[in-house]
């Protein structure tokens, strides 16, 4: 009894010992999170700008994870851990991939959204790691792993999704005139005052331009001081408008990342069910 008893006090000690030392997961930088540096910057670039436009068209976020060493923690614990907190993929769609290593363990995994497990199964994110990147990490070219391998998640994954709002409509992509559109109604509106002060002074009397006026604008001519005051709302007004939260944007309620936006990158809130596979070089 007394042996049990010790067995029940050990455990209790070591367990949380065992969760506090736990691999932190790292902050999300961007779709390459190289902290290992294992990627040279050109092959980083690159990624980059891969794995962007493949989010752009088909809104599948797959982003890569290096670190040094999992410090004895689990493979699987931790790449869970890191999709539970980063939530790559959106909301609703779970069409996240992670592409991990770790250096001096020389292990991978690719950890895969459940809106992606009926495409990107376990069984071929096995042969991706196995014939695939781990081929080109044991001669020691990351680089080419790592592109080699993004591009076979890419081409499994193509197609599954769309990308429900295109890149065009976000305000940032607005056409100048639109943005500018009331600082050049009052520009306008400036310039017909002025024509029509001409027209009255030349003709003595009303002039001809100053009746079209009234009529399109819908009032009276205002004075000079007036002028100014409409072309210099109109022009702040034209400054604020396109930026206002009218009619949407990238709020995570969307499901869509704030990258479509341009701004940082950030994960969608897609889920992940522990679907994908390990492997070592």
């Amino acid at each position: 009894m007394k042996n049990y008893l010790l067995i029940i006090i050990t455990a209790g000690f070591l367990i949380p010992a065992a969760w506090s030392y736990a691999l932190e997961v790292p902050a999300l930088k961007g779709r390459v999170n190289d902290y290992a540096d294992m990627i040279s910057p050109e092959a980083e670039s690159l990624l980059e700008e891969r794995l962007k436009s493949f989010e752009m068209s088909d809104s599948t976020q797959v982003v890569i994870l290096t670190v040094n060493s999992l410090e004895g923690d689990a493979l699987e614990d931790f790449t869970i851990r890191v999709a539970e907190k980063w939530k790559i993929g959106q909301t609703k769609k779970d069409n996240g991939v992670i592409l991990f290593a770790s250096k001096n363990d020389r292990r991978m995994r690719i950890e895969v959204g459940r809106g992606l497990e009926g495409v990107l199964t376990d069984l071929l994110s096995g042969r991706i790691l196995d014939n695939v990147i781990r081929p080109k990490f044991k001669a020691g070219d990351f680089d080419g792993g790592f592109l080699d391998g993004t591009g076979s998640i890419i081409e499994a994954c193509r197609g599954e999704f769309k990308n429900d709002t295109p890149p065009g409509s976000s305000p940032d992509n607005e056409s100048p005139i639109g943005k500018y559109l009331i600082f050049i109604l009052a520009l306008l509106y400036f310039a017909v005052i002025i024509v029509s002060r001409f027209s009255k002074i030349l003709s003595g009397g009303i002039g001809a331009v100053s009746l079209p006026a009234l009529v399109f604008f819908g009032f009276a001519p205002m004075g000079f001081a007036g002028i100014i005051i409409f072309a210099v709302i109109g022009f702040i007004a034209a400054l604020i408008i396109p930026y206002m939260p009218i009619g949407g944007g990238t709020s995570g309620g969307s499901g869509r990342s704030s990258s479509f936006g341009g701004g940082g990158f950030s994960g969608g809130g897609g889920s992940f069910g522990g679907g994908g596979s390990s492997g070592g070089w």
